[in-house]
């Protein structure tokens, strides 16, 4: 297996040299931008978080199977990476990792880490930065309503000055690492706010300006949830309900500071298949956030300890169809300038025909240069030409299953669009469009 690993893994390399976008690696670390609504590399290069929940891979994987998912989220336009520092549950040896290290000296004793097991989580922490990628890394995963999937019962037991500790302990090892944001919570909304503020305050004084968000209970408002939390510098959401109406709501509720989504209905769970993956991921987008996190069964627990049963091995499932959708909707973003969308609030899509569970999610770029549309079960789109620079423009249809050009109207009334009848490869019904008024956009 180890010789079969290496043999992937050069293979996935090759792979990432031929498929990236085009343009600068990211350079870390990041920071908000000037906006205020999304983040920049150290360049000044706008950030679109394009995640994948890999909760169980520091504690679950050797180092040769890490190496491999890595350059292979990479090689399909991955730039973000989901992970539990520690594991309680969602690991074959939880909560040692695959060496069989512990990572307290004492069972759940946050006083006494284990520096060997830390040290080993360096392995995947360096092997994303190499890759020039983000990862969003949940010190103690809290669990959901507090329960045995997570820390928080260990939080507990330990108080508020151990957690500053361990805090510090591992904000201190890890500050050389420019690509982490810490993800504080783990699908809960502690009763004890003091153990978290406790933990997030400890890190920040091991890595002085390491960037904090909070991944809480489902459909919680984080920010409210945290109103005078001095660490939580970027918002997210977390909903199974309609995606792009919970990232509207946050858009439209505020504050002003970048957020984005952080989990929604994972493929291979909830009946999700590749075309919702896609409803989610571009509902996210479109509606305001300023980045996304997709997940998989089995890939997220890496065939571990799990919620839901899967007839396939991760290995497998890195090429489902969803993943392959959302490394298109990287590269379809990168085609234009993301950050200036501003979700469309009803007034440039005025009607629409289609079949009755028809979908449009919109955006406008604030200065009307362009606007971009996710459509499914949609003939035809009535829009107020008031909204763009110009009533003229061109206008662009892709398959976002699988990132294909399939038809363009290079001077098109953008007035009304009916939409592409030629079939398609990949046998879906829905489409991303994207309109650019004449003279307006930067040809890509």
């Amino acid at each position: 297996m180890r010789t079969i690993g290496f043999t992937l893994l050069i293979g996935l390399m090759l792979l990432a040299g031929r498929v990236m976008p085009a343009g600068a690696e990211a350079r870390f670390p990041l920071r908000i931008a000037a906006s205020g609504t999304y983040l920049e590399d150290a360049a000044g290069k706008p950030f679109l978080i394009t995640g994948d929940a890999a909760w169980s891979l520091i504690a679950d994987l050797p180092p040769e199977d890490a190496d491999l998912y890595i350059a292979d989220r990479k090689a399909r336009g991955f730039n973000t990476i989901l992970v539990s520092l520690i594991e309680h549950e969602f690991a074959r040896n939880a909560p040692n990792n695959a060496a069989g290290v512990a990572p307290f000296l004492t069972p759940g004793d946050f006083a006494r880490p284990n520096d060997r097991y830390f040290a080993d989580a360096e392995h995947v922490l360096d092997a994303a930065l190499r890759a020039g990628m983000l990862v969003l890394l949940a010190p103690a995963y809290a669990g959901a309503n507090g329960g045995p999937q997570g820390w928080y019962a260990e939080m507990a037991a330990a108080g508020p000055q151990t957690l500053r500790a361990y805090g510090r302990y591992i904000g201190k090892r890890y500050a050389r690492y420019p690509n982490i944001i810490w993800v504080q919570g783990g699908d809960y909304d502690p009763p004890d706010r003091a153990l978290v503020d406790a933990l997030a305050l400890g890190i920040e004084e091991g890595a002085p300006g390491a960037m904090q968000t909070v991944h809480g209970n489902r459909d919680s408002a984080t920010a409210a949830y945290w109103p005078d939390a001095k660490w939580l510098a970027i918002d997210t959401v977390y909903t199974y309900e309609d995606v792009a109406a919970a990232v509207q709501a946050r858009y439209r509720a505020g504050p002003h500071r970048p957020f984005f989504m952080i989990e929604s209905r994972y493929e291979g769970e909830h009946g999700v298949k590749a075309d919702e993956v896609r409803k989610i991921a571009y509902g996210a987008l479109l509606s305001g956030a300023s980045g996304q996190v997709f997940g998989n069964n089995p890939v997220w627990h890496f065939s571990g300890p799990a919620l839901y049963d899967t007839p396939e091995g991760w290995r497998q499932a890195l090429d489902s169809e969803g993943a392959k959708s959302i490394g298109h909707l990287a590269r379809l973003f990168e085609r234009f300038d993301w950050w200036k969308l501003k979700p469309d609030d009803g007034r440039f899509v005025r009607h629409i025909e289609g079949i009755p569970s028809a979908t449009t999610i919109s955006a406008v770029a604030g200065d009307g240069t362009f606007a971009a549309a996710y459509i499914q079960g949609v003939a035809s789109l009535d829009l107020d030409p008031a909204i763009l620079a110009a009533a003229t423009g061109a206008v662009e249809w892709y398959d976002p299953a699988t990132g294909a050009l399939a038809a363009t109207e290079p001077d098109a009334d953008l007035r009304q669009l009916v939409v592409p009848t030629s079939s398609r490869a990949s046998g879906t019904t829905d489409w991303l469009v994207v309109l650019r008024a004449a003279g307006g956009l930067r040809d890509n």
